[in-house]
């Protein structure tokens, strides 16, 4: 069952038991071991969410993010020498008017994904949003503030972390994170309709065979649908 966004004023403070902390061990350092081998062909990469703020549960997913336009060979190839072995891959566009990115499934809980051309501001403040940590900053063991899917602000703690309700503090929540205002609206209004109307489909999603690559099948989009082609021009 997904999370429903909260609407409360008061800040709670939750503190993790042993249990809680050993999960968040566990998962950073299965992220970690994507990252340094991403590392090993100089991509920059990130992972975002409760990995990053540090609230994990045992259904958190592990999202390793490449922010940059990258080559799906050289992503292919890193993961490959490590030992890192792909399950599934999908080319998705959410709506319209964002990028076309590429997801590599590692297992259910466990992606890799990278845009396969620009993004728009306010969709690489999207990651932020969520709270996002790069490999650095994992190995320094710190953790960053985010919001969960409950629109609920995690500020990380040493024992824990706090939380409060994004609405009605749009302005102190995009300060602390580095992003717009807008973003946080754009958020907030996602998160809600999606609470109100459930979860929609998106605009393109795509399985590719062993055969194909993601160029390739961004080629045939760019060729067979005029809103990708719209979508590529845009900020070129």
């Amino acid at each position: 069952m997904s999370k429903k966004p909260l609407n409360r004023l008061e800040i709670r403070e939750v503190v993790y038991n042993a249990k809680r902390w050993t999960l968040l061990e566990e998962y950073r350092r299965k992220a970690m071991v994507i990252m340094e081998a991403l590392e090993t062909v100089h991509l920059e990469t990130a992972v975002y969410g409760s990995i990053a703020r540090g609230d994990v549960t045992k259904d958190s997913d592990i999202d390793v993010f490449i922010p940059n336009v990258s080559s799906s060979f050289t992503v292919d190839l890193a993961l490959e020498k490590a030992g890192i072995a792909l399950q599934r891959r999908w080319i998705m566009q959410a709506t319209p008017t964002y990028a076309v990115k590429a997801y590599m499934e590692i297992d259910e809980a466990t992606s890799v994904s990278f845009p396969l051309m620009k993004m728009r501001k306010v969709e690489r403040e999207f990651y932020k949003f969520g709270g996002e940590i790069s490999l650095s900053e994992l190995r320094q063991a710190l953790r960053k503030a985010g919001v969960d899917k409950r629109l609920m602000f995690i500020e990380p703690t040493t024992k824990g972390h706090l939380e409060s309700a994004v609405i009605g503090q749009e302005a102190r929540v995009a300060k602390v994170l580095g992003i717009a205002r807008e973003t946080v609206r754009d958020r907030i209004r996602v998160l809600l309709r999606r609470d109100k109307v459930g979860r929609t489909g998106v605009f393109v999603k795509k399985e590719l065979s062993t055969e194909e690559t993601f160029e390739t099948d961004l080629d045939k989009l760019l060729k067979q649908n005029p809103a990708v082609r719209r979508r590529l021009f845009s900020l070129s």
